[in-house]
């Protein structure tokens, strides 16, 4: 059965699974990647995922030194936490029997490039916020209930809102 879109039944099995063993909640993503040195869109990666593969490109936009041809990797960071916060919307809506007639989503980021540049210790980012639109014949409590849930078990969220550890690896040659 599906509600907003979601797939409750896959969900349902899948928290069923995971409520038996947490370690199947655990997976690994992975990009590998390659810059090109000659012309074109400076950055190609082909992703896989469940039902296929494809390939991204990211240009940098021209202030930064590359042509603007692709979206740029902070353009990719915020349509992937934009489109992780709605998609923990709609899903926490199915599971709380809530029917979405409409949902989308405005991403804002505020960026300060004065420290790439070596010329400031500001901030790079200053603030990403998420608007959501949200139409449905729920109550507004219900409404504001779903969009704390989400701010709560957004995997995007998480990321912008706790520090992860990052660790690097340089291999020469």
């Amino acid at each position: 059965m599906k509600k907003n879109n979601v797939n409750l039944e896959k969900l349902y099995v899948t928290i069923a699974e995971v409520k038996k063993d947490l370690s199947k909640a655990k997976k690994v993503t992975k990009i590998e990647g390659e810059w090109n040195v000659g012309e074109g869109s400076q950055f190609r990666a082909t992703v896989q995922f469940e039902n296929g593969r494809m390939t991204l490109e990211a240009d940098q936009p021209s202030f930064l030194g590359g042509g603007g041809t692709q979206p740029g990797p902070m353009i990719y960071c915020l349509y992937g936490s934009a489109s992780c916060y709605v998609a923990t919307f709609a899903t926490m809506a199915a599971m709380e029997g809530v029917t979405l007639k409409k949902l989308s989503v405005l991403a804002e980021s505020n960026l300060d490039f004065s420290k790439v540049f070596g010329l400031s210790e500001n901030p790079i980012a200053g603030k990403v916020k998420f608007t959501l639109h949200v139409e449905s014949d729920a109550p507004t409590a219900k409404i504001k209930e779903l969009e704390e849930l989400s701010k709560q078990r957004c995997p995007a969220v998480y990321c912008l809102t706790n520090a992860i550890p990052l660790e690097t690896e340089l291999k020469i040659g």
